[in-house]
């Protein structure tokens, strides 16, 4: 097991850690010598810079030397006889090579000092148009006036990343932003300056779009005490289901749902209270967007579409999928866009659809009956059952049988082996029936329920090829880290009275943080551990396209995630999460040689993460000091941490200042 963290090197230019709270103030001038480091070079300038180069020198033969004497004593060690004595070899090693690190730090820091705090250049600031800036996705703010184009006017955006014409400026927030409220409160109202909205696109689209936007701030009242608000649609389908209410959903093996173009996640909202974990999806909006709103709100949500490319989750990973008035045309291209929801759902799984062409009435024209034959027809040859019909609600629940598709007079066929990835990343949509050949094919009511999911027992462990030991010994490691984290941290990012200089006393279940960005998240321990600790956030677990994918054993432990490649911008809008955490993923973008620079990283990390947001990183010692040099340029706040005297990792903890243009 770890042990505790040690609070260990200096910070960047020998400044302390940011205070929280602080970096409100915080106001940087491009012009300010102290803060780009190029200052007059007159006679005591070059002075300084002569001395700096002595020092670097000296550095540079010292530490040669060192490696020298090391090796050399580590042969003579090595020479002894029996594993105890190469034991004490490697431990002594080990140890002499630390202090060897820490002396080149100090080192530098001081011909850092005598050289007058000479540094890489900050990056720049973007322009003011790029306050909502979304890599991947055409930007209209650099084409047209979306208000210019009147209501009710739909603009298609596909993703197209490339590495060319890479944005290398921070992105500021507007200059009206604040700090969003802290959840819970968060949920029921947000500043309205935080988001981009314009008001034309809340006359269509999801059931949920309803909140009142006032002088400072949008608000969304409780639909509890409203007429066929949301608690009674969620009652609905629970009993549509054959459920008693919402409350029993997790009994019958529902735990995680994709809601598609969901509104501002109000949806979600209400199912998190009943331990229901509700991914939000919708297509990149130049305004009013429902992902920018409902992550602002605290409700998971990314940018995603049906258009053209799957999503990049693995077959059998949803227990539900939700669509509630959404703007998806389930009866065209031959129901590929239905045979996607077949690839997402897990056997047994449910197939929520909420829309005005279902009532009786739309139905006498000819055009909706067509359509509506034709999305029934469509269910029918994926194997789907409907349950039953309401009002405007519909739900089909997928089969667990597989010897169905056999049976069919009609249906897409099954995929073959080379046609059937676990985990697309970005694929174009498949018109054929994904997952039925996968261990993974296990309906959801013989899950174990939530929150014993989570755990995960040796059997379910074997179908992902992880032995029962090792996912002991990573779920021990990471309760012990995240304990370390709020040991070592409290009260800067993990404190559990989140009270900011001149604030109120904050209404109970207080905290600091609401969402967390696991960069590389392995088996999604961190996640599950902070959950384990009682900590009221949710975790987006990221699994990298150059890491071993274990993405689907994330899901079939009731979390939520995606494949990404870090060298691409990360779906989502700016300033959409409160922290940052990467363990290793330094070291594993090291091993893949000329994909992405650190800095190229970084710049996404900075895009996405919340004025006054944390970043976490754990990784080797070398490559940690090489980040702390590369985050100066970004004007983050940052201190090294030693881990445990054993370990050669280090710990990178940063917040990224208030930056007002």
């Amino acid at each position: 097991m770890s042990r505790p963290l040690h609070r260990g090197a200096s910070g960047i230019g020998g400044k302390p850690a940011a205070v929280y709270g602080a970096a409100d103030e915080a106001h940087y001038d491009s012009k300010e010598p102290s803060e780009n480091g190029i200052g007059a070079f007159g006679r005591g300038a070059r002075k300084r810079h002569l001395a700096a180069a002595v020092v670097k020198i000296g550095v540079l033969v010292l530490a040669a030397a060192a490696l020298v004497g090391s090796v050399a004593w580590a042969g003579s060690l090595y020479a002894g006889r029996g594993a105890a004595a190469r034991a004490a070899a490697s431990a002594a090693h080990r140890g002499y090579r630390r202090l060897q690190e820490q002396l080149v730090t100090d080192l530098l820091d001081i011909g850092e000092l005598v050289g007058g705090g000479v540094r890489a250049k900050e990056a720049e600031v973007c322009p003011p148009e790029y306050e909502n800036y979304v890599p991947c996705y055409y930007n209209v703010t650099d084409a047209v006036d979306v208000s210019d184009l009147g209501g009710g006017v739909v603009i298609s955006y596909e993703r197209q990343c490339t590495r060319d014409g890479r944005v290398t400026c921070l992105v500021a927030p507007p200059p009206t932003y604040r700090i969003p409220v802290r959840w819970p409160s968060g949920k029921g109202f947000i500043w309205k300056d935080n988001v981009r909205i314009s008001g034309q696109e809340f006359s269509s689209g999801s059931l949920f779009k309803r909140m009142m936007v006032e002088e400072d701030q949008i608000s969304f009242p409780s639909d509890a005490h409203m007429a066929d608000g949301v608690e009674d649609y969620a009652h609905q389908i629970a009993e549509m289901i054959g459920l008693r209410n919402e409350f029993n959903f997790n009994e019958a093996g529902v735990r995680t749902v994709l809601d598609i173009e969901c509104g501002f996640g109000t949806f979600g909202a209400h199912l998190f209270e009943r331990d229901l974990l509700t991914m939000c999806i919708a297509n990149y909006e130049a305004s009013g967007s429902q992902v920018q709103i409902t992550l602002e709100r605290g409700i998971p949500a990314m940018i995603g579409s049906f258009a053209s490319k799957q999503l990049p989750y693995p077959y059998l990973s949803f227990d539900m999928v939700h669509c509630a008035k959404c703007n998806i045309e389930w009866d065209k291209n031959d129901g590929i866009f239905l045979v996607e929801v077949d690839r997402l759902l897990r056997p047994d799984g449910y197939f929520v659809w909420t829309s005005n062409l279902n009532t009786h009435r739309a139905l006498r024209d000819k055009e909706n009956q067509k359509k509506w034959t034709a999305v029934r027809d469509f269910a029918e040859g994926l194997c789907w059952e409907m349950l039953s019909q309401q009002d405007e609600t519909i739900v089909w629940k997928k089969t667990n049988k597989r010897d169905c598709y056999s049976s069919r007079k009609s249906g897409p066929e099954l995929c073959g082996k080379s046609h059937d990835p676990e985990s697309p990343y970005y694929h174009p949509l498949n018109p054929c029936i994904a997952g039925t050949r996968s261990q993974r094919w296990i309906p959801i009511e013989h899950h174990t329920t939530w929150p014993s999911q989570a755990r995960q027992n040796s059997t379910e462990l074997d179908i992902h090829g992880v032995h029962s030991e090792v996912f002991a010994e990573d779920t021990a490691n990471w309760d012990s880290m995240v304990r370390n984290y709020w040991s070592l941290l409290s009260p800067l990012i993990f404190s559990d009275h989140p009270k900011r200089p001149g604030d109120e006393d904050p209404q109970p279940p207080f905290n600091m943080l609401r969402n967390v960005l696991d960069m590389n998240a392995h088996f999604g321990g961190f996640n599950a551990a902070l959950l384990k600790a009682g900590k009221s956030v949710w975790v987006m677990n990221v699994v990298p396209t150059n890491a071993p994918n274990y993405l689907p054993l994330i899901f079939d432990r009731g979390l939520i995630g995606i494949q990404h490649d870090w060298c691409e911008a990360f779906p989502t809008y700016p300033r959409t999460y409160d922290m940052v955490h990467a363990d290793g993923l330094l070291s594993l973008e090291e091993s893949q040689k000329h994909r992405c620079s650190t800095l190229d990283i970084f710049l996404e990390v900075d895009r996405i993460l919340r004025p006054d947001g944390w970043v976490i990183i754990r990784d080797t010692a070398p490559l940690i000091e090489a980040a702390r040099s590369v985050v100066t340029q970004l004007r983050w706040d940052a201190r090294i941490l030693d881990l445990d005297i054993a370990s050669d990792e280090k710990l990178l903890v940063c917040q990224k200042p208030f930056l007002r243009k």
